[in-house]
């Protein structure tokens, strides 16, 4: 079995431009996401894809692997495809499983991919899995940075939104965000990029949404760990903070 990791990641942030190379405790945002991916030893090999020269430079002085990609999609999912295209040519081989892992996750913990990968390796009819966690406090849930998810019985998700979902009248359900640890089989993510973009795809700005709104399910995953992406400059001061306390 052989599995590719990819971390798609660019400059061009509407929210926060250049955040990638933002540092957090003096290194830059995407070398916690690598090296911290990269440490699963479940994968196969572990690649960052991106269409800047800057991120694709950096990557190469800490002696990591990168691909260079258009600098034409709108979602990360599509330049994980056209990625993944690159690196078989190139290298001669054929993955089974692509994990994307977005580039504005800093707290990823190596546990965290095995934690997603678990459903999809157990289940070969699974062929989409996502991370979710708690949300934590009213704000969070407030926050249009914070992709929610509300699922079925099952945990196959029914939807997303940048919106609060659900209803807060009732407080026995819980509220669940997105976390982007989000493992395709190569098939369906390839086939992904055949999909044509939806309404509510576009709308959210959540890649997830083409999948569900073109019938497919979406399997996801309760994590154990607690994680917060990097959005905004306050964001990173954030979780730069909680990074520093698990270090202490």
């Amino acid at each position: 079995m052989k599995i590719l990791a990819l971390i798609p990641a660019r400059m061009g942030s509407s929210r926060f431009p250049g955040k990638p190379l933002a540092k957090i405790l003096d290194k830059p945002m995407i070398e916690h996401v690598y090296k911290n991916v990269e440490k699963c030893e479940l994968l196969t090999k572990t690649v960052v894809a991106t269409c800047d020269e800057e991120i694709f430079d950096f990557i190469k002085s800490i002696n990591g692997q990168v691909v260079m990609t258009s600098d034409q999609h709108e979602r990360a999912s599509d330049r994980c495809a056209e990625a993944l295209a690159v690196l078989e040519q190139d290298d001669n081989v054929r993955y089974d499983i692509v994990v994307m892992v977005q580039g504005d996750e800093p707290m990823t913990h190596p546990d965290m991919i095995t934690e997603a990968l678990t459903p999809m390796l157990e289940n070969p009819e699974i062929v989409v899995t996502n991370l979710m966690g708690d949300i934590s406090s009213d704000d969070e849930f407030d926050d249009r940075n914070c992709i929610k998810v509300v699922c079925d019985l099952k945990n196959n998700a029914l939807c997303f939104s940048r919106e609060p979902i659900p209803t807060r009248r009732f407080g026995n359900i819980p509220m669940k965000k997105q976390v982007c640890v989000i493992p395709f089989t190569r098939e369906f993510l390839l086939q992904y990029t055949r999909l044509s973009p939806t309404p509510l795809e576009i709308a959210e700005s959540v890649d997830m949404m083409r999948v569900l709104e073109h019938g497919e399910k979406v399997k996801m995953v309760p994590t154990k760990h607690q994680t917060y992406p990097v959005d905004t400059e306050s964001d990173l001061t954030r979780v730069e903070e909680l990074m520093q306390k698990k270090i202490n």
